[in-house]
């Protein structure tokens, strides 16, 4: 028996998206290529179908967290360039060379390990490496390069073929420190070639800094968020023609009534002020789901919003359909569009106090994702 909780992931809105950023970038005088971000199992709309589905679009190279990730994608079937983010000093390494992945050179550590392995084996292997310009996670630091980058820039077996950082505040329009992190950028690019480096791509621009500046476009830039239809709060993306990759589907399974003065779920938090009706829908936080849509979020049932109530637990959360002809079997919308209303993931994030990334991310394994092109 399958089990009615489904992600529908719409694998032509994706290449929609990813070429609307293309024309978007069209604009630019280097003619930016895309650097498409599918970690995080595509940010929880699938790994494997969605970058085959993104080099299908034309990205120019697709980008992991970690090499695992990047050995998935590249076993199914993916032909282009795979760009692992992560830290790859205590890492195996040996799928980077099996699977040719293209790794991120973050720490003096990771330089060191790299050029270890790729002497063993003879090989020169290409890398990118990572400027911290102010974020403070991985990446030498922009402001101590003549120290560290020497041994880099001298390793007889890596060949820094980018380099790139990440922003801090992208998503902050009244932040100036997208700026500062910008400059310091390009300085520590003209420091490096003053040093010797080879001729070498740069990359900089997440989702939100794309529709920021396009001064952080460069050679190629790094959407993740906007390639499944959601724009990062708060910015809007009037330029862009985006259209949502993924909606979050279950069946009620119960309808019950409650009498005033009776609760219902763990906790008993929602007691009611009268005689009303509920369902039981059968997903909860080991779908991913938060627990705190619990008397904030919605659902979509028939076409009306209708309130989740109780306890969100572990399989199964309870909505309020007082009012409505409802049976089991009916559609209820979590994600995604019913009769002309929609709740987003962005509409979710803000109702919990968190951020869409989290809500497409946590979608547990145990949803089925089924693949349309419409």
């Amino acid at each position: 028996m399958v089990r009615p909780t489904v992600a529908a992931v719409d694998l032509a809105a994706i290449q929609n998206n990813c070429r609307a950023v293309g024309r978007l970038l069209a604009r630019h005088p280097s003619s930016s290529g895309i650097i498409a971000v599918v970690k995080a199992n595509a940010y929880g709309h699938g790994a494997s179908p969605v970058g085959l589905a993104l080099e299908a679009a034309g990205a120019s190279m697709l980008a992991c967290a970690d090499i695992e990730e990047g050995v998935a994608l590249r076993d199914a079937g993916i032909r282009i360039p795979i760009l692992v983010f992560g830290a790859l000093s205590v890492s195996d390494l040996d799928g980077v060379f099996e699977r040719s992945l293209t790794p991120t050179v973050s720490t003096p550590a990771a330089a060191r390990a790299l050029e270890e392995a790729a002497g063993a084996r003879g090989v020169r292997l290409g890398c990118h490496l990572k400027i911290d310009t102010g974020m403070n996670r991985l990446g030498f630091r922009h402001d101590n390069l003549r120290n560290t980058m020497p041994a880099v820039l001298g390793s007889r077996h890596l060949g820094i073929e980018a380099v790139y950082t990440h922003f801090a505040t992208a998503d902050h329009p009244e932040s100036p420190f997208l700026d500062e992190q910008r400059a310091r950028f390009e300085r520590a690019c003209a420091g490096l070639r003053a040093m010797g480096a080879p001729a070498f791509k740069r990359h900089a621009a997440n989702s939100a800094a794309l529709l920021r500046d396009e001064r952080t476009w460069y050679d190629w830039v790094r959407p993740g968020l906007l390639l499944y239809g959601i724009v990062p709060p708060p910015l809007a993306a009037a330029d862009l023609e985006l259209g949502p990759a993924l909606s979050l589907v279950s069946r009620i399974v119960a309808v019950k009534g409650l009498r005033a003065g009776e609760g219902t779920g763990y906790g008993l938090r929602s007691v009611a002020d009268g005689a009303r009706s509920m369902a039981i829908v059968p997903a909860g936080y080991a779908d991913g789901l938060d627990i705190r849509l619990a008397g904030r979020g919605v659902a979509l049932v028939r076409g009306r919003r209708v309130p989740i109530i109780g306890a969100v637990s572990m399989d199964m959360m309870t909505i309020d359909v007082t009012g409505l002809d409802v049976a089991p079997g009916d559609e209820v919308v979590l994600i995604g569009r019913q009769d002309g209303d929609e709740i987003t993931a962005r509409e979710v994030a803000a109702t919990i106090g968190s951020i869409p990334w989290e809500v497409v991310c946590r979608l547990g394994s145990r949803i089925e994702r089924r693949y349309v092109s419409t």
